[in-house]
């Protein structure tokens, strides 16, 4: 059965591995913590993680620990009986009863006070409740998927999250990348989300113009794709015209991406012509693209190279070409080449100190 992805768009390597454990892992009652900075979509990841599940059916309930007063979140939370505090004036089921049989998703678990996170940590070993003023506990089915922006870690080493707990929840870690990290995801959101307010304020289509598109897929987003979506909406009322242009973009964005466009290439052409390109010949414009040949030791003993000095020159020649074709744009770059924007940046700072 194919996947259920819907709300969520992109189609980055890492956005795609992030679905081939979804799609491992949604068919499952494991408990799963998602991790990611604000502003990811973890809400989006777990829902999809929901609708994937054999509890589609069934009641999904979201509750944003960090929203609610800890002094009202535990009645949130398991409910309460009749006279338990002032203002009960009558008996109330809690979140995790109205899940039963489906998802609790409990959102920002990392804010959550350690005296809850003792209660919680027993719905997870006994599958029961127990409401505030209550003298009995109550069983519940359901699967509990948490969500945090923290370094849980951290917060245990801390003395802020039981070390007990952060094990019963970290069973499937399932990490949602930033948006700096999903390459020409960027602009596709981008496009997305404007077209959408275009047409939900009424107006004609707007669409970036190349420089505009430049610097947004440059730019790092902290606030990820929301701060992505928010900022469309806003061109979507201000920018005059049927054209995104650099100029209706504001100086923070201008200025964070200035360094990073600015990026010079090596001047390596000549090493790396005379180290591959004559290996494997390139064809004229107008003829059939030319047939890969493999290297062999023949290869490095007459251009007078070793292993590492061959390898070397090669990545730097793909590292030139990715670069030139995302101009410069270092996590489209990455994007072509298959690997991380921080593992290029530390490609670039170690062959540019070398």
């Amino acid at each position: 059965m194919a996947l259920d992805t819907s709300g969520i768009i992109g189609q980055s390597a890492s956005l795609s591995d992030v679905f081939k454990m979804l799609a491992k892992v949604a068919p499952t009652d494991s408990t799963v913590l998602v991790t990611g900075e604000s502003g990811t979509g973890k809400e989006l990841l777990v829902r999809a993680l929901h609708a994937n599940s054999h509890r589609a059916a069934r009641p999904f309930v979201p509750i944003n620990c960090g929203a609610i007063p800890k002094e009202l979140l535990e009645s949130e939370l398991f409910g309460h009986e009749k006279g338990a505090f002032t203002h009960a004036i009558r008996s109330r089921p809690g979140r995790f009863e109205l899940a039963d049989g489906g998802t609790v998703f409990l959102d920002e678990i990392g804010e959550m006070d350690l005296s809850l996170q003792v209660k919680i940590l027993r719905v997870l070993q006994e599958k029961e409740i127990e409401r505030v003023g209550g003298s009995g506990c109550k069983k519940v089915d359901v699967r509990i998927v948490a969500a945090t922006n923290r370094d849980l870690e951290s917060e245990v080493a801390c003395g802020r999250f039981r070390e007990d707990l952060y094990y019963r929840l970290n069973v499937i870690p399932l990490h949602l990348p930033p948006l700096r990290e999903r390459g020409g995801d960027v602009l596709l959101l981008a496009g997305h989300f404007l077209e959408h307010f275009c047409r939900k304020k009424l107006r004609s289509p707007l669409t970036l113009a190349p420089a505009a598109r430049r610097v947004m897929a440059a730019y790092a987003w902290p606030g990820n794709v929301r701060e992505l979506e928010n900022f469309m909406e806003r061109l979507s009322v201000l920018v005059d015209g049927d054209i995104v242009k650099l100029s209706d973009l504001p100086p923070k964005i201008l200025e964070q991406v200035s360094d990073d466009l600015a990026l010079d290439i090596d001047e390596r052409q000549d090493t790396l012509g005379s180290g591959i390109s004559e290996q494997a010949p390139m064809a004229d414009e107008d003829s059939a693209p030319a047939v890969f040949v493999w290297p062999d030791l023949a290869v490095l003993e007459a251009r007078g190279m070793n292993l590492k000095d061959f390898l070397d020159t090669v990545e730097n020649r793909l590292i030139d070409e990715a670069l030139n074709k995302a101009g410069s744009v270092k996590n489209l770059a990455a994007e072509f080449l298959g690997i991380k924007r921080t593992t290029l940046i530390e490609k670039l700072k170690k062959r540019n100190s070398g």
